[in-house]
């Protein structure tokens, strides 16, 4: 091994610094069309990066006994990363690098026949080859490195994006829809806010599902508390499959707001998923998604007056046994969601129409209201959503009756 020749080459190499420079930089832009076409990286940068990485490979060939200094390549391999330019190009452009520099070694000692050289050139295509190992892995473990804190700091600014949304309290510099517009949803989509359960501290009841949604084309953010996990998501125009997904994912109670147009109104949405997570049964993984109904939705924001609601129009009906209160409320929660059909009640009840007109005939002589009333009418779906909703606010102060419905689920449609 001659250590005289290996510094023969290395002080060709650096004496040609330039050149070998502006060559391998030629062959990163013909021979990787990413470098070539996205404009990411441009000339002088690239210039650089190259030139340092060669004088570190150079100062190894000059000194064989010493580390290679690899702040070359992890600056490279960092400056790659925040600029998104895929790994696999990195690591071509160098090996792009070590054959400029070996054809042009190569190409020199057969000019020059010096003895010494030839054999300093065995030599420095083992040096080479180890030193090709060791840069790459420099860049690659700070452009690894670099994408993780890129994507925990993306992660932490959609989050926070996606509280602001929630709370209603967007930055000095933006209001909802720059929030919205910075979390990628698209402008006049509708949106949904899903809340689900935790189903330990902090731990994720959806887990993967930003990405699940993804490949569905379906954008949303999300945030995790140490009780829910919190997200907002874009409707597709055919929102079943969007749904589907959420129910297959879920593995805690989960509830969804109705859609609603402004981001604006996220605040209230989120109350209503939170509303109708609390509808389910305790230990369940079910998907639950608040009633759109206007009443409903005035229930739920005030609890307090839909408890007051409930207990006048349905007092006397709130004293019966459990058994006989729980048929007539579900009789008449079949009526509305039936649209005042005995028969279509009657079937998702499985009992005769005839019983469904018994029951609420009973429903109207106890509440001293009618149906055919418009007003009262009113009156009791307003009760009966509260009744429905009940359970999923505090906890009525002084109303046994109405605490011991605690056990009734709602089933309500988007």
């Amino acid at each position: 091994m001659s250590s005289t020749g290996l510094a023969a080459l290395a002080r060709w190499a650096d004496a040609h610094l330039d050149d070998l420079t502006d060559e391998t930089c030629t062959a990163i832009r013909v021979k990787i069309p990413f470098y070539r076409d996205s404009g990411v990286v441009d000339a002088e940068e690239m210039h650089k990066s190259v030139k340092g990485n060669i004088r570190a490979t150079i100062g190894v060939l000059r000194r064989p006994d010493t580390s290679l200094d690899t702040r070359p390549a992890q600056y490279t391999g960092r400056r790659r990363a925040e600029q998104s330019v895929p790994l696999p190009e990195v690591l071509q452009a160098y090996r792009l690098g070590f054959e400029v520099l070996w054809d042009r070694l190569v190409a020199h000692v057969r000019r020059s026949w010096e003895p010494d050289e030839a054999d300093g050139l065995l030599t420095a295509a083992g040096v080479l080859w180890r030193l090709s190992d060791e840069q790459s892995l420099a860049a690659t473990e700070e452009y690894r490195a670099t994408t993780a804190a890129i994507l925990v700091a993306q992660q932490h600014q959609r989050s926070a994006l996606v509280e602001a949304l929630l709370s209603g309290q967007p930055g000095p510099q933006g209001g909802p829809w720059e929030a919205a517009a910075l979390l990628g949803f698209p402008p006049n989509s509708q949106l949904i806010v899903v809340a689900a359960e935790t189903k330990g501290l902090a731990e994720e009841s959806l887990p993967g599902i930003e990405q699940q949604l993804a490949e569905y084309g379906v954008v949303s953010g999300w945030r995790l508390t140490p009780a829910l996990q919190l997200g907002l998501v874009s409707v597709p125009d055919e929102p079943a499959p969007l749904l589907a997904l959420l129910r297959d994912a879920a593995t805690a109670r989960t509830g969804i707001s109705p859609p609603y147009d402004s981001p604006a109104e996220t605040p209230r949405a989120l109350q209503l998923a939170r509303t109708a997570l609390v509808t389910l049964p305790v230990g369940t993984a079910e998907v639950q998604v608040f009633d759109s109904s206007p009443l409903a939705g005035m229930m739920a924001m005030d609890p307090r007056e839909g408890r007051r609601i409930a207990q006048q129009v349905f007092g006397p009906v709130l004293t019966l046994p459990a058994e006989d209160r729980a048929v007539l409320l579900d009789t008449f929660d079949a009526h509305l969601d039936h649209g005042g059909s005995a028969e279509a009640a009657g079937a998702a009840l499985h009992c005769h129409p005839n019983t469904i007109r018994y029951r609420l005939r009973r429903l109207q002589e106890l509440t001293g209201r009618s149906l055919t009333d418009p007003r009262q009418a009113s009156e009791l779906a307003a009760a009966a959503y509260a009744v429905r909703l009940l359970p999923l606010t505090t906890p009525a102060v002084g109303a046994d009756n109405l605490a011991a419905l605690s056990d009734r689920q709602v089933q309500t449609r988007l």
